[in-house]
C-alpha cells in the first residue's frame, strides 16, 4: 500500500478530524479535538516552521500524523521536536518512517541540530525510534482518574485569611498575571531545552486562545491579591478533562495549595458532566506524582523523551 505525506490544510474541517481520530488511536490519553488540531496550525510562531503532517493511502485515509517544530523559545540554538503517531489498525505500512523523515528533512533545513521526540514506553516503539538513530532519555507518564466514580477531597468551608479562589475567566480581561506566574512555574518543570518564556503575545495566541482551554474549569489560587497556585484545564467539550498544567509560585509552596486548586477543578468538571480526568507528569517529579496519587491517579502509560542529531542540509 502506498503512504504518502501532506500538510494539513487547517480550513478543511475533515482534515482536522482526521488528526483526532488518530491522536485518539494512538494516544488516548491526549485531550484533542478538531477545533484545536487546526488551532496548533494557525496559531504557531511563525519562528517554529511548526507544520502538522498527515500520512494518508492512496485511498485518501489518513493512517498517521506528526507535529514538527523548531525549538524558537529556547536560548539553545538547534533544538527541535517531531512527534508521531500512527493508528495501530495500519501500523507496518511505513507511515512512521515516512513521517520521521519528512520532519527531519524540513528541521535539518531550518537549522535544527537535534530533535526530541516523546515514545510510548512499548518495546516496539521504543525499537522503532532506536533503529531510526534517536537516543532515550528521561521518561514522563500519563494518569487517569475515573472522575465520574472519585472521592474527591471535599473543598474547605473557609478559605485562610487572605487566600481566594477563582476560575481563570476571572482573568479576562487582565490575563497577564497568569502569564507571569506560568513562565515562573514551567521554568522550574523538568526539561530537555531551557526556555526563555518572555513572549507574552505568544503566550496569549497559543495558550490563552487555545480553544481547549476551558477558562471556568481552570481554578486559581489568590494569596493576599498575588496569583500564587493555578491548574489549567483542557476538555474536548464532551467527556474528557486534563489538568494540563498545574504550577505553585517558588514563594508560596509547601503550603498546600496546589492541592487546593485542583480540587476546585476537578469538582467543577465532574459538576460539568466530565467522566474521565487525565494529567501528565515528569517521572522525576515526585512532588506532582504525589499530589495527584493522593486525588486516586493512576498511571496509565509512560512516554520515553528521545533525542536524535539531525544531519545538516
Amino acid at each position: 500500500m502506498t503512504v504518502s505525506i501532506r500538510d494539513l490544510r487547517p480550513a478543511d474541517a475533515s482534515d482536522a478530524e482526521s488528526v483526532v481520530r488518530v491522536r485518539r488511536a494512538a494516544l488516548p490519553f491526549m485531550i484533542t479535538t478538531a477545533e484545536a488540531v487546526a488551532f496548533e496550525v494557525t496559531s504557531a510562531h511563525p519562528a517554529a516552521h511548526y507544520r502538522l503532517l498527515l500520512a494518508e493511502t492512496r485511498e485518501g485515509l489518513a493512517i498517521g500524523t506528526a507535529q514538527v517544530g523548531i525549538a524558537h523559545d529556547s536560548p539553545e540554538p538547534g533544538g527541535s521536536y517531531v512527534n508521531a503517531y500512527v493508528d495501530p489498525a495500519h501500523r507496518g505500512l511505513g507511515a512512521g518512517g515516512l513521517l520521521l523523515r519528512t520532519a527531519e528533512r524540513h528541521l535539518a533545513a531550518r537549522g535544527a541540530t537535534d530533535a526530541y521526540a516523546w515514545v510510548l514506553d512499548e518495546p516496539a516503539h521504543r525499537a522503532f525510534a532506536e533503529r531510526r538513530g534517536y537516543r532515550p532519555g528521561r521518561s514522563a507518564h500519563f494518569l487517569r482518574l475515573d472522575l465520574a466514580g472519585a472521592s474527591l477531597p471535599p473543598l474547605p468551608r473557609a478559605l485562610p485569611p487572605g487566600v481566594e479562589l477563582l476560575p481563570g475567566s476571572a482573568f479576562a480581561a487582565d490575563p497577564r498575571p497568569l502569564f507571569e506566574a506560568d513562565a515562573e512555574t514551567t521554568c522550574d518543570e523538568p526539561g530537555d531545552l531551557a526556555s526563555a518564556f518572555d513572549d507574552y503575545g505568544d503566550w496569549l495566541a497559543r495558550t490563552w486562545h487555545d480553544p481547549a482551554l476551558d477558562k471556568e474549569l481552570t481554578a486559581v489560587v489568590l494569596v493576599d491579591g498575588a496569583v500564587a497556585v493555578f491548574t489549567a484545564a483542557r476538555t474536548d467539550g464532551a467527556t474528557r478533562y486534563a489538568s494540563a498544567m498545574t504550577g505553585t509560585r517558588r514563594a508560596f509552596r509547601g503550603r498546600g495549595l496546589a492541592k487546593l486548586a485542583k480540587t476546585a477543578s476537578l469538582h467543577r468538571a465532574r459538576a460539568a458532566g466530565y467522566t474521565q480526568a487525565f494529567t501528565g507528569n515528569d517521572a522525576g517529579n515526585g512532588p506532582m506524582l504525589a499530589v495527584n496519587r493522593w486525588f486516586g491517579y493512576e498511571i496509565c502509560a509512560t512516554e520515553v523523551r528521545y533525542t536524535k542529531t539531525l544531519e545538516a542540509v
